[in-house]
This record gives C-alpha cells, structure tokens and sequence, in this order.
C-alpha cells in the first residue's frame, strides 16, 4: 500500500473507535441528562437528516473543490458535534450541533468521509483490487467500531465502580470522541494530491453527475429504503433495548457491540472472496436475506442469551453486501463522478434512516410495541433485497470476474 492509502486507512480506523466508542452510552446518556424515549428518537431522527445535507454539500463538491479539502471540513465538524454535546444540555442546542456536526449515533458511517475516501481509493489501486480493498477497508473499520465499543462500555463501567457518576462517565467517553476527531483532522491535512479527482468532467453535470446518473439515482433508491429499515434498529437503540428490556450493563452491552463488529469485520474480508465466484450483486442478496431473517427474530428470543447468540450470528454475515454494494457502485460510474456517486447514494442512505429512529422512539416508549422496530427493519430491508436483485443481477461492472 502506499502512503496515502495508509492514512486513509488509519483515518478509516480512528473515525470508527470513536463511533464505535460513542454509540453504546449516546442513548443512554442523553436520556441521562433528562431526554424522553420520543426526545431521543427525535434527536437522533435529525442527527441523520442533518448528516444528510452536510454530505450531500461537501460530497458532491469534493471532485472539483478538493477531496482533501471537504475531508479536513468534516473532521472540524466531528469536533464540533462532539464538543456541543459535552457542554450543554439544551435541547435546542443539542439539536443544532447535531443538525451541522457530525455525530454517529449508530456506530456506523456517518458524513462526507466514506464517500470522498472510496473514491480515493478507486483512484490509487487497480479495478480487479477494488472488491478485496474495500473488503479489508470496511474490515478495518468494523474492527475499530468493536474496539471502540469494548473500551466505552468497560470504561464507563469502570468509573462508576470508583464511585463515578454515570453522567460524568458517559462524558468522558465524549472528551474521547472528539480527541478522536482531532487526530482524523490531523491525519487528513497530510494527505497527499494523489487523492484528487482528474478533472476530465464533460457535459452538464447534476449534483456532480453526468453520463451516470440514471443508474446511480435508481440504486441510490434502493439504498434509501434499504437504510430507512436499518434505521429502526441503529446501535444505539439496539442497545437501548437490551439495556431496558433485560437489564443488560454498559460492559456487557460493551462486549456485545464489540463481538457484533468484529464478526461484521471477518464477513466484509469474506465478501470480496464470495464476489469472485458468485458477483456482487449475488453477494450483496444473498447473505443480506438471512441476515435480516436473523434481525427479525432477534426480540422472539427468551432470554439475554439467545438474543445476544441470534445478533451475533446475524453480524457473521450481515456487512458483506456493505464492500460489493460499494464496488458496484465505483464499477459503474466515470472516475471522476466517484465521490459525487458516492455521494448521493450515502445521501440517500442518511435521508432513508433518518425517519427511522424517531418512529424507533415512539415504538420504544411502549412496552407492548418496544420489540416491533426488529420487525419492520426486517421486512423492508427483504423487500429491499428482492427489488435490488430483480432490477440489476443483469448488469456486470466490466472489471467484475466470475470464477
């Protein structure tokens, strides 16, 4: 690997611990400091909708203004989201630093750096590499989401053994969270121009498209809904979950996000061999099914280990359709619509969850209804699965080889 591709990957591994870090206690701290179950859906509802127009700006002006530039304006957003939740409890203002920032209440992705970095680094290496790259990008991520998820939950546990209170435990897991942003921002300034997108557009462009925009918008559909199921049982409300239903603690829930990323880490490095032989759309349908029949039956589970054995086996296969769904994705499109391609369709993936958690909150404030978020995730990302596999099995990106 070269040079830039290292720091990538280790902005890659940073931004993830502290997603990771933060999205096992963010729940359980904002209702510390005084949100409702409704509040918490609400806040996390615009979190998403406003991560969506922040990387909806910066993605699709990436190409032409400077990769390297929109990555180091999304770090100093990381810092700003991290730091306003730290040093205030207004709602009001809660909502607004998480409207501008960047704050990842899922432990997943969030903002403009996943779309920028893909690009980047469909740039740097050959198309036959693309699939096995992103499988170990993604890799690296899920492998620093789980740590980051181990160390918040042991270290919150931790402190309030010491006699810690949980608000001031679940605030230093904040400090660390935006410590991490300002090693991202650091990583991205030395960055190299090896990274910036070959100015060879031609034609009038739309939102940084041109020759490729049919095909990016009707996929950026699919992932849309496929998001807007994903987005009722985002990690922090999974979490959240078993926190009130069976009582689990923050260690506990620490050790459980930890084994659920690094199983989804071991199946992204498995995705790129399963793409080789089947394709990458048959990779993306095939494990993603069961997978969301697993989610599905997750609240049927009778007690807290059954449920936590059917998530985990669920992790083992649920994140390979993540590196093919963004190799397709580059495979498809002109080198320099990348980060704009990869743009839009994380947009739409941020718009589709962004509904969610808010209807989360609302099914969570019942007893009766608090387990049907497992249940409608399951059954749109299905739905999502069947039309994505009847509308583009027939097309073959022209680097994809099948054994």
């Amino acid at each position: 690997m070269n040079r830039d591709i290292l720091l990538l990957f280790a902005a890659r591994m940073v931004r993830m611990f502290a997603y990771g870090f933060l999205s096992v206690i963010l729940a359980l701290y904002l209702v510390e400091i005084g949100l409702s179950e409704a509040e918490l859906g609400l806040l996390l509802t615009l979190t998403l909708a406003g991560d969506a127009v922040i990387t909806f700006w910066l993605t699709t002006r990436a190409d032409r203004v400077g990769r390297r530039r929109m990555l180091i304006v999304g770090a100093a957003l990381m810092v700003f989201a991290g730091s306003a939740f730290l040093l205030t409890q207004n709602y009001v203002l809660l909502i607004f630093s998480a409207i501008i920032g960047v704050i990842s209440p899922s432990g997943n992705e969030i903002g403009p750096f996943l779309s920028i970095e893909q690009a980047a680094l469909s740039q740097l290496i050959r198309g036959s590499e693309r699939t096995s790259l992103f499988g170990r990008y993604h890799m690296s991520g899920s492998v620093a989401t789980a740590g980051g998820s181990l160390v918040a939950g042991f270290s919150s546990q931790y402190l309030q053994n010491v006699g810690w209170s949980a608000l001031e435990s679940y605030r230093v897991v904040l400090i660390g969270y935006v410590a991490c942003g300002l090693v991202l921002w650091i990583l991205f300034i030395v960055l190299s121009t090896n990274i910036e997108s070959p100015q060879t557009q031609l034609g009038p462009a739309t939102m940084g498209l041109h020759r490729s925009k049919k095909i990016v918008f009707k996929l950026s559909a699919l992932f849309a809904l496929d998001a807007f199921g994903g987005g009722f049982v985002i990690q922090s409300i999974v979490a959240y979950w078993f926190y009130v239903k069976f009582g689990v603690s923050e260690a506990t829930l620490g050790v459980l996000f930890f084994g659920t990323n690094v199983l989804a880490a071991i199946s992204a490095l498995l995705a790129a061999k399963i793409a080789d032989r089947i394709g990458l759309i048959n990779t993306m349908v095939f494990t993603h099914i069961p997978s969301n029949v697993l989610l599905g039956i997750i609240p049927l589970m009778p007690n807290v280990p059954m449920a936590m054995g059917v998530l985990l086996a669920r992790s083992a296969i649920s994140q390979m359709d993540v590196p093919t769904r963004q190799s397709f994705t580059m495979a498809v499109v002109s080198p320099d619509e990348r980060s704009a391609a990869a743009g839009v369709s994380a947009i739409a993936r941020s718009v589709g969850a962004a509904a969610s958690p808010v209807m989360s909150g609302w099914l969570l404030a019942s007893p009766l209804f608090m387990s049907f978020p497992f249940f409608v995730a399951a059954g749109l990302k299905i739905i999502y699965d069947v039309i994505l596999f009847r509308s583009f099995n027939h097309i073959k990106p022209p680097d994809e080889t099948l054994s």
